[in-house]
């Protein structure tokens, strides 16, 4: 500026950003408030309302209503509802109708434990008055709960959501029940289940959790009693070369099979010992042996070759201690016989004296143990196959409570467990009575991972009880279906050509488990649930083809009377009476008092929501079923065999499955180690928006980590985008369509910003579609905060404040409008809170919402693949100009990138780019030289071929826009340049 040039304030004639949208969010206070808005003026009615729009359903898996909501609740359900808000904002009629489970053991065991801190007997209580109870248990945490998924900013039907113990609903599970009952596929059955000996009922493998615990691992020889004489075998030693097929038998007949066990109480119900056809094994024999052994010098031992060395260390024993004579085959193997080790001993009034068979069996390995894998039908699944297959006999020593009868020689009434889940005597009670006859040969502590009951927290243990089973296997009814006969058929069928798989992963895992999985057992012995509504013929035998009832029409009379008062009617004095008189004799039928699985409930809710409410889905299927990774074995399965057996396929076109919440260090969640991330502590801290974009950012198809400084960094990234959004608001202020320039008619720097626009919908449209909230946020992101904040917004400034009316200033104006109703309803799915906030700030009105628009069409005549490789280039010169700028900055020759003129050396294909746009405003310095050349100076490594010499800018600084210019004080307006006074002039 000239010396006598005064100096004036020109701040009041700039076009400054005007908004009342505040930098702090607030979010804790204000979220309620949008809440109660969306609330009154009823979003999600008035999206319903919507005509012509393609459906898009999204099924709720039901949590149990039975406490407070935890931060894997939080993560399943934002990111159900970034699904349904994307579909809706993308065009389609996206429905979602939330919902509970409410029947089953996790509610009956809340009231038992109630009862038995008042001493109360569950058992005196009537059944209906206990149900009752149950159902008002159920119905209070579901109101807790709504509320809390509804302050997290779930949209959907809160008003009507699905519950299992609705009259309908169990009117509808007894009724797909009854489709099985009558298709052939239920039979009663006796086999090894999972049984809880605490809640004294059967569990579904989803109702089991695996914890370690202590056991005692015992090494046991069962001694051979007969066969292994018909092969000849030359033995690797040369004593035994030559051997003729008498003396090797009788090195087998005194030999005995050791098995390893980490369960000694099923020792009493061993039937048979399995072997790997694969595996080698040998025939040791004992040559010494230390102190405190059990083991006998001249003993023989068969084992796995490859367990050898372990079993006998176990026994403290050591391979110098032993010599092994030779190999045993698999056909010696399957020869022999060996008596049961508690064969004979005093007391046993002949309960064990029965011959032990081997067999071989691809479910034994030699990973671990012997190589042989001790054999008790009613207490393993591969032990029941086995059983089976060969026709060996059941046993049926463990009662409900995991005691042995009280009949059974020296082990009567000792249980597996006692009632509050700890170890019982059964297993050391075993391991003393194998002392005796000398057929412990090891025992050991070790730790392994067990099943445990998810609700009690105690084992559980594999028990043969009398259940009632789905058969996968069977045909169902006529068994004509285009996916299958039977229900593995439909199911494995619809895993491959029917669903799709987020992640594709979660294809595999459920795929693998129907494909191995034994039948269902759909029974359980609690009194909360949907009853097994069949009747059994007095007196029959489960071998008898006609020993359930199957007639259509005490099916109608059970399901009208649900329909009217609930499942309760199955328990009224009379029920019997009332559903079968005039029929067939009630005297001729026991009634089941078995409730159903409540996996089943579950599994049964397509035909009640999907298919039966007028907001289900128009085909009786969901586009989407969306829980965690445990659902493989829980929802999804059962769904999957519920619906294979009902309506022949998966009740599902495509499944999304997630990971779960672990802490900040990657350790899974504890109260007892206080690790613990509460949603409602996120929200009152933080704000639910933080939350839902913490969901964003993460990779769901994995494990998600939370905790203070991972919300923190959420935060830091939430305030960026706000900043971008305020940004938005403030520069929009006043505009209207008559500022309104058309992209033909647009600078090139806007022209650009709408080339990105047009690729960036479809990454947002397509990630969207495939539920890939991660990249869709990322790509937002990185574009509000790189391309805009840091480029666009950068550059831009200027023109917007300090222009007077020109056709840039509307192009930019209009650019930043188009942008506005991108990011807001980009972003809208996921911060439903803040983008309403940015929405009403510009447009307020009692009916507006982000949430009632859609995402708004990109012409595809934006893209400009040319222009954008071009301002590439100019984008990676400007970063080595801002790269020298920033050096002359940190040095303190300069303060500000406008006191600038650098001179910058490129070659001539870039310098003619450059020749095209105004570089020195795209770098915002004052002046600027474009040179073909290398004058030397600053450089990027990463920008080959450009650099920058700095030179300071000559001129006065113009009193209005700061630029430092030659012409500055030599206009009518003291002080400025001659676009400022142009922009002064004209007012």
């Amino acid at each position: 500026m000239c010396a006598d040039t005064p100096e004036t304030d020109y701040k009041q004639t700039l076009r400054l950003p005007q908004t009342d949208f505040p930098m702090r969010a607030g979010l804790p206070k204000r979220e309620p408030e949008w809440l109660a808005r969306w609330e009154k003026i009823g979003i999600y009615d008035r999206l319903r309302a919507k005509q012509g729009r393609t459906p898009f359903t999204l099924h709720d898996g039901p949590p149990y209503a039975n406490g407070n909501l935890h931060i894997g609740h939080a993560l399943n359900k934002i990111l159900k509802d970034m699904v349904v808000r994307s579909q809706q904002m993308m065009g389609r009629d996206a429905r979602y109708i939330p919902g509970w489970d409410c029947h089953g053991l996790p509610i009956e065991w809340k009231i038992e434990e109630k009862y038995r801190a008042k001493g109360r007997d569950k058992d005196a209580v009537p059944v209906v008055e206990f149900r009752q109870e149950c159902r008002d248990f159920a119905a209070g945490w579901v109101d807790v709960q709504r509320d809390e998924f509804k302050r997290l900013g779930v949209t959907g039907n809160w008003a009507d959501p699905y519950l299992t113990m609705n009259f309908h609903a169990e009117r509808v599970i007894a009724e797909e029940f009854q489709k099985f009952l009558m298709n052939g596929t239920l039979y009663r059955g006796s086999k090894p289940v999972m049984w809880s000996p605490v809640e004294k009922t059967a569990l579904a493998e989803a109702e089991v959790e695996y914890h370690d615990r202590q056991a005692d691992a015992i090494w046991v020889r069962f001694p051979v009693v007969s066969g292994g004489n018909t092969v000849m075998v030359r033995g690797e030693d040369d004593d035994f070369a030559g051997a003729d097929s008498a003396l090797l038998a009788d090195q087998l007949h005194d030999a005995a099979v050791v098995i390893w066990t980490t369960t000694p109480w099923t020792i009493p119900q061993n039937r048979a010992i399995c072997f790997g056809a694969g595996i080698t094994y040998g025939l040791y024999e004992v040559t010494g042996r230390p102190e405190e052994c059990w083991a006998q010098i001249g003993e023989k031992l068969i084992l796995a070759d490859a367990l050898a060395e372990e079993t006998l260390a176990a026994g403290r024993l050591d391979m110098s201690m032993v010599r092994r004579l030779r190999d045993v085959t698999s056909q010696e193997l399957a020869g022999l016989t060996c008596a049961h080790p508690l064969r004979g001993v005093e007391g046993a009034h002949g309960e064990w004296d029965y011959d032990v068979p081997l067999f071989a069996a691809d479910h034994v390995t030699d990973g671990a143990g012997t190589g042989f894998v001790h054999t008790a039908p009613s207490h393993g699944d591969d032990d029941y196959v086995v059983g089976v297959k060969h026709g060996l006999a059941m046993t049926y020593n463990i009662l409900d409570d995991s005691s042995f009868r009280e009949d059974l020689p020296f082990f009567g009434g000792q249980a597996v467990l006692k009632p509050n889940g700890k170890p019982g005597g059964a297993n050391k009670a075993v391991i003393e009575k194998l002392k005796e006859p000398g057929a412990l040969l090891a025992m050991k502590r070790i730790t392994l991972s067990d099943a445990h009951s998810w609700r009690s927290k105690a084992p559980v243990i594999r028990l043969n009880r009398p259940q009632w089973f789905a058969a996968i296997d069977r045909p169902v009814g006529d068994g004509q279906d285009q996916y299958g006969e039977t229900i593995r058929q439909r199911a494995l069928t619809s895993i491959d050509q029917l669903v799709t798989w987020t992640p594709q992963t979660g294809r595999n895992r459920l795929y693998s488990m129907i494909e191995a999985r034994p039948d269902w057992v759909l029974s359980r012995q609690r009194a909360w649930g949907v009853p097994m509504t069949c009747f059994v013929k007095r007196g029959a035998g489960l071998d008898d083809s006609d020993y359930l009832l199957r007639n259509e029409a005490v099916n109608q009379r059970i399901v009208d009377a649900f329909e009217q008062e609930g499942a309760d009617a199955w328990y009224v004095e009379g029920a019997k009476q009332r559903f079968l008189d005039g029929i067939v004799n009630p005297d001729d039928y026991d009634q089941v008092f078995d409730i159903l699985d409540v996996w089943f409930d579950s599994g049964s809710t397509h035909a009640f929501v999907l298919r039966d409410r007028a907001d289900g889905s128009d085909d009786g299927l969901a586009d989407l079923y969306l829980e965690g990774t445990d659902q493989h074995r829980g929802w999804f399965h059962s769904s999957m065999l519920q619906a294979c057996g009902t309506i022949g396929r998966a009740p599902y076109r495509g499944v999304l499955t997630h990971g779960f919440t672990l802490d900040a260090k990657g350790n899974k969640m504890s109260k007892s180690v206080g690790n613990t991330v509460a949603p409602e502590k996120v929200v009152q801290q933080y704000g639910a928006d933080i939350l839902r974009l913490w969901v964003a950012q993460s990779d769901y198809t994995g494990d998600l980590r939370i905790g203070d400084e991972i919300l923190k960094g959420t935060s830091d990234s939430y305030r960026r985008l706000r900043n971008t959004m305020r940004f938005l608001l403030g520069n929009l202020n006043g505009f209207t369509d008559a500022e309104r320039v058309a992209p033909a008619d647009m600078p090139e720097l806007e022209r650009w910003v709408l080339h990105r626009l047009a690729v960036l919908d479809k990454v947002v449209r397509d990630g969207y579609a495939k539920y890939d909230f991660q990249g869709v946020f990322q790509a937002i992101f990185t574009f509000a905060t790189v391309d805009l904040s840091a480029v666009y917004f950068d550059i831009r400034k200027d023109v917007l404040y300090c222009d007077g009316p020109s056709n840039r200033r509307n192009a930019a104006r209009t650019v930043l409008d188009l942008l506005f109703h991108r990011l807001t309803t980009w972003l809208a799915p996921v911060l439903v809170f803040t983008m309403e906030d940015v929405w009403l700030e510009r447009f307020p009105g009692e009916d507006s919402s982000v949430h009632l628009v859609d995402i708004p069409e990109t012409p595809d005549t934006w893209r400009d693949d040319a222009l954008a490789a071009k301002w590439a280039v100019i984008r990676k010169v400007r970063r080595v100009v801002l790269g020298a700028l920033e050096v002359e900055r940190r040095e303190k020759t300069i303060g500000a990138s406008l006191e600038a003129a650098p001179v910058v050396f490129v070659d001539q294909a870039t310098a003619d780019i450059l020749a095209t746009v105004p570089f020195d405003d795209i770098c915002i310095t004052s002046g600027l030289t474009v040179t073909v050349g290398d004058g030397g100076g600053f450089t990027l490594d990463d920008v080959p071929g450009v650099s920058v010499q700095f030179h300071r800018a000559s001129g006065e600084k113009c009193q209005r826009c700061w630029k430092i210019l030659p012409d500055v004080g030599t206009h009518d307006h003291p002080g400025t340049c001659a676009r400022c006074d142009a922009a002064l002039s004209a007012g």
